[in-house]
């Protein structure tokens, strides 16, 4: 596999994966083009979850910014309930 995580046991792992239809529709709608990006997940397991989260920001913020606050809470009022790593992971 291109990526190591796509060379995990399938039947216990949530695996990230690369799509192409974000870049698709930058084609098609090109007011979108570079606006959008995508992932896929191969997800045979019924004891996990993975959230895609897209928010609207009030003010502008960069995605250094964005991690350090996630980050934060996750050490913070968050700890428990909310993980953050930057590591390439599989579900298991």
């Amino acid at each position: 596999a291109k990526d190591w995580r796509g060379g995990r046991a399938a039947s216990f792992n949530i695996i990230p994966s690369s799509t192409g239809a974000a870049k698709a529709v930058g084609k098609v709608l090109p007011s979108l083009n570079g606006k959008l990006t995508g992932m896929s997940f191969r997800v045979p397991t019924v004891d996990v979850s993975v959230v895609d989260l897209t928010v609207r920001l009030e003010k502008a913020a960069t995605y250094d910014e964005i991690k350090a606050a996630i980050k934060e809470e996750s050490e913070g009022k968050m700890k428990g309930i909310l993980g953050y790593t930057e590591d390439d992971l599989v579900s298991t």
